[in-house]
């Protein structure tokens, strides 16, 4: 049984269960789907803290339901990458624009627009501002029936109604028939999936196992915290459920489902830039659209949002996705800035003069699958620390930098620290199967920080 601190700050301890470093096939490209051909690092938890996730997003993380995992892009052959939005900088696409305005003409309808022009007329200068400056919070919710204006009609005494009610609202990520249906139908007619396939049970695993509701006060401000469901509904009908994590510094989105109803109007680019809206409403700063997978087709849509980031998978530092990192994306199987950077460095230039190089001249322990000589050796890595993942710290960074005999760990219901255990200093963390090597694993992939912040739970 975890031990849960208080609800009403956001200063307690997360709790991890390491599930270890692993490969699977991979669901983005057409390689044989009995290949191993996808690396991560996971670990379950039935309780992280917006703050700790926070942190973890930072530094590749993402979350599946209770399962949270970071991708080796060294060892994989769709890399992940994550990355982020500037919000308080987006600046929508003309396609972007069109989708929102042709959105908001449907929904008030062209008898609701003209009669308001009548008997509501914009002042001049509020047409000008319209036509020079594109307000993403307006354009994404003045068709949000709270938002509409219903000037009385003169002539009939009545007020004048948009074409449909569109309502949305950010509501707890908890379960409700109205929201499985929906993950139903779209789950059949989306994914395919059988009958057999689709439960309340994957639902409530999947949907509706996030991170815990609080609330932050930031300058006299209230900012929502944890996950929630962002609901779509049109005349009182549930057609889109955004899955939405709030965190301290931004609006990470984990999972989109609409109904077949609502196809031709691109919802995924409309819940896209009202989740950008959200940010800016709440203070948040930046967007996190999920993973970048720059070999999947269907995501290259993400690169549109702009300026947009991306997380270096070696140095966790952030990168604008631009001309120059789409050309490397395009020719290499995975990409670190850094790496490029240093390989135009003068010291690095020098030793191109004395024998042919590759990636793995500039960080000795990184991995590039285009590494011919490397990659055979290490393709059968089993472990964080064989596989040299990037954006993972050596055996020696782990024993100098994190203090692994002062982790706490749950017992039943006592919490202790790792060297209280009686096993504990009978193996050296080098060793990949003893206890040791499994948690200083984990370490790797989730630096000092977390490690302070942290309790483990081995069930």
């Amino acid at each position: 049984m975890q031990t849960r601190p208080s609800p009403a700050t956001d200063d307690g301890p997360s709790f991890l269960t390491p599930t270890g470093y692993g490969k699977s096939s991979c669901g983005y490209c057409k390689a044989n789907k009995r290949q191993l051909s996808s690396a991560s690092y996971g670990a379950i938890s039935a309780y992280v803290r917006p703050s700790h996730y926070q942190i973890l997003v930072d530094l590749g993380w993402r979350r599946s339901g209770t399962y949270y995992y970071k991708p080796d892009n060294a060892h994989s052959c769709c890399p992940h990458y994550t990355v982020r939005l500037d919000a308080t900088a987006f600046d929508p696409r003309r396609d972007q624009r069109q989708a929102i305005n042709k959105w908001s003409k449907y929904i008030l309808g062209t008898d609701y627009i003209h009669l308001t022009a009548r008997f509501c007329p914009k002042t001049r200068d509020e047409k000008k501002r319209r036509k020079n400056v594109f307000d993403v919070c307006r354009a994404v919710t003045e068709s949000e029936y709270r938002q509409v204006k219903r000037p009385v009609d003169t002539r009939t005494k009545r007020a004048i109604e948009p074409a449909h009610n569109f309502e949305v609202a950010l509501e707890p990520d908890s379960f409700t028939d109205e929201k499985y249906m929906l993950f139903a139908h779209y789950q059949r007619v989306v994914h395919h999936e059988g009958p057999s396939k689709i439960s309340k049970v994957g639902f409530k695993r999947f949907l509706c196992s996030g991170l815990e509701q609080t609330t932050l006060v930031e300058n006299g401000k209230e900012k929502k915290i944890g996950s929630y469901h962002q609901c779509y509904r049109l005349d009182g009908k549930l057609i889109a459920l955004g899955v939405l994590d709030l965190l301290p510094h931004c609006v990470s989105s984990v999972y989109l489902i609409y109904h077949e109803d609502v196809n031709d109007w691109n919802f995924g680019k409309l819940s896209a830039l009202r989740e950008i809206a959200l940010a800016l409403e709440g203070g948040y700063k930046y967007y996190y659209m999920g993973y970048y997978i720059h070999s999947c087709i269907k995501m290259r849509y993400k690169g549109t949002f702009r300026p947009q980031y991306v997380l270096d998978p070696h140095t966790n530092t952030w990168d604008p996705l631009d001309a120059d990192m789409l050309k490397h994306l395009s020719d290499r199987t995975w990409v670190s800035m850094s790496i490029e950077r240093y390989l135009q460095t003068p010291q690095f230039q020098q030793k191109l003069d004395v024998h042919p190089v590759t990636y793995k001249t500039a960080l000795e322990y990184v991995n590039a699958s285009n590494d011919r000589e490397n990659s055979d050796a290490r393709k059968d890595a089993n472990t964080v620390f064989e596989a040299h993942m990037p954006g993972a710290m050596t055996v020696d960074e782990v024993r100098e930098q994190i203090d692994l005999d002062h982790w706490r760990v749950q017992i039943g219901d006592r919490v202790v620290q790792m060297e209280d255990l009686v096993s504990w200093d009978e193996h050296d963390l080098s060793e990949p199967r003893s206890l040791k090597g499994v948690v200083a694993e984990l370490a790797a992939c989730i630096g000092p920080q977390m490690v302070r912040s942290t309790i483990l739970n081995f069930g």
